[in-house]
């Protein structure tokens, strides 16, 4: 018992609580899987323009069968922006979903970076400022190398106007809307800058920060209200 006190921490402690809701709510949220839900039709993730800001698209990226067959989403985007403004190329990836009831939910890319070779060099939670919203968004934040190649990846979980970088969080949100709202219709959003030479991360942290600042007021027009 000692033992197991003394290495609790307050993030142990709220881990398991949200685990611990995310079942309950689990629970409750099976008892609506019966029902249809009612999700608002949204414009094609394809249609969100080429031009944001200064970021103008540079290449548009193609999610082949077998990726989309492990996907299972509804809609997805992969397109390459650059901007010679801020000096800086940035890939935009969003899966979006709009039933998460049969099985078909966001893939986390933390699980999916290290089967692709790449390792971890800094892996957190920052806060992001956005115009127009009085409070930052939270997400998740990867420096990530595979041999001679970094790369700065940040992504989130978005439904409607919430957004998400905890999984857990997301899950129970997730089930709270499918008891609540009769939803679970949600949206994986991630952007990539590739770190060249000896870029410094805070250069490139602050190109991620202006391209999601130009993308995210327009990208809200794509998924469902």
């Amino acid at each position: 018992m000692q033992e197991l006190k003394r290495h609790s921490s307050p993030q142990l402690k709220s881990t398991i609580l949200i685990l611990s809701l995310v079942l309950v709510a689990q629970a409750v949220g099976y008892q609506t899987l019966t029902k249809s839900e009612k999700v608002s039709p949204a414009r094609p993730l394809v249609q969100l323009p080429e031009q944001l800001d200064s970021w103008i698209k540079v290449q548009e990226g193609v999610v082949d069968a077998a990726t989309q067959e492990v996907l299972k989403a509804d809609d997805t985007l992969n397109r390459s922006y650059s901007s010679s403004k801020i000096g800086y190329g940035a890939n935009l990836f969003v899966a979006a979903f709009r039933s998460q009831r049969h099985g078909a939910v966001p893939h986390s890319p933390k699980n999916c970076l290290p089967g692709s070779g790449w390792t971890p060099l800094v892996s957190d939670i920052i806060n992001i400022s956005l115009p127009n919203r009085s409070n930052p968004i939270e997400v998740n934040r990867y420096i990530i190398q595979r041999a001679d190649s970094k790369s700065l990846v940040l992504y989130w979980y978005q439904s409607r106007e919430r957004t998400v970088a905890s999984e857990y969080k997301a899950k129970l949100y997730t089930m709270l809307d499918a008891v609540k709202d009769n939803r679970t219709d949600t949206a994986l959003v991630r952007v990539v800058i590739s770190l060249n030479g000896n870029d410094s991360n805070d250069k490139a942290q602050a190109a991620a920060e202006d391209f999601i600042r130009a993308f995210f007021a327009p990208l809200k027009q794509h998924l469902p209200s």
